[in-house]
């Protein structure tokens, strides 16, 4: 089984698509492909579905989805020439819940969660040019937000914001690790957006500032650090982290020649993620 999650929802088994068009069943489907080769409550297949205003056919109706999705896999595995495997056996009926087996194929997810896992340790031994190429890799298997095609429900919109937080968190450490292997230059335009996007995430805020300052644009860097603590201010009622004033504290009186080092605020206030 294939399974794609990290943009629009695929799923293909034995090379085929078992993936419904119907939207509930779709969702169905993405909650299952997501905690593929785990049991999943029929309660959390439900509160997806209608949240916390199920109607009372809501285990019926969800037998149909289910249903439907195994008439999909039985197509997907008799044009696979898979006979000796049914249905039942990808999908199965576990007591309170169903569970998607995978058969050891590949998701998005699960080689993202490997890799990134790869790229922190190599950052935690000092191989940051192997932090940077893993972590690299790793955001590359991202083709949009997850479930992009989906209007998801309430277990879904938490493995959502769940992944783009990992997202985010690999992120900063793939520019940390690229930070120090003196790309400051490359990193201005990709900074510069990204911290139009998370308007109040430090890290990315310090990390600009320290890219600027090593370009020789002090005054810029200095400029990022007033509009952070504005917004702080205005939005949030809080001041910066003691970190991250100390490195606009150590940029203001560089010389133009000097260069910051790398530093990380000890702790990120971000702003909702985009989806």
């Amino acid at each position: 089984m294939d399974i794609q999650v990290l943009g629009t929802l695929g799923v293909r088994e034995a090379g085929v698509s078992i993936t419904p068009t119907a939207p509930k069943a779709r969702r169905v489907l993405a909650l299952l492909a997501l905690r593929a080769d785990q049991a999943v409550p029929v309660a959390a297949l439900i509160e997806e579905l209608w949240a916390d205003n199920p109607p009372r056919s809501a285990r019926t109706t969800l037998q149909t989805y289910v249903l439907q999705i195994r008439e999909l896999i039985t197509t997907a595995l008799e044009a696979g020439d898979r006979r000796s495997v049914t249905a039942k056996d990808v999908l199965a009926t576990h007591p309170g819940g169903y569970q998607l087996n995978s058969g050891g194929g590949r998701s998005d997810v699960w080689e993202f969660e490997r890799l990134a896992g790869l790229g922190y340790r190599a950052m935690d031994a000092g191989d940051h040019e192997r932090a940077a190429r893993v972590l690299r890799e790793a955001l590359a298997l991202w083709n949009g937000a997850p479930f992009a095609d989906l209007e998801p429900g309430p277990q879904l919109e938490i493995e959502a914001r769940r992944l783009q937080e990992s997202k985010l968190c690999a992120l900063d450490q793939r520019i940390e690790a690229d930070l120090r292997l003196g790309r400051h230059r490359e990193l201005l335009a990709e900074l510069t957006v990204l911290v139009s996007k998370y308007r109040t995430h430090e890290n990315l805020h310090g990390q600009f500032m320290v890219a600027l300052q090593r370009s020789g644009r002090r005054s810029e860097a200095l400029d990022v650090y007033r509009r952070l603590r504005t917004t702080f201010v205005r939005e949030l009622g809080l001041e910066p982290s003691p970190a991250l004033s100390r490195l606009q504290h150590s940029i203001r009186l560089a010389t133009p020649h000097q260069a910051p080092p790398a530093q990380r605020p000890a702790a990120s206030r971000l702003a909702p993620l985009a989806s």
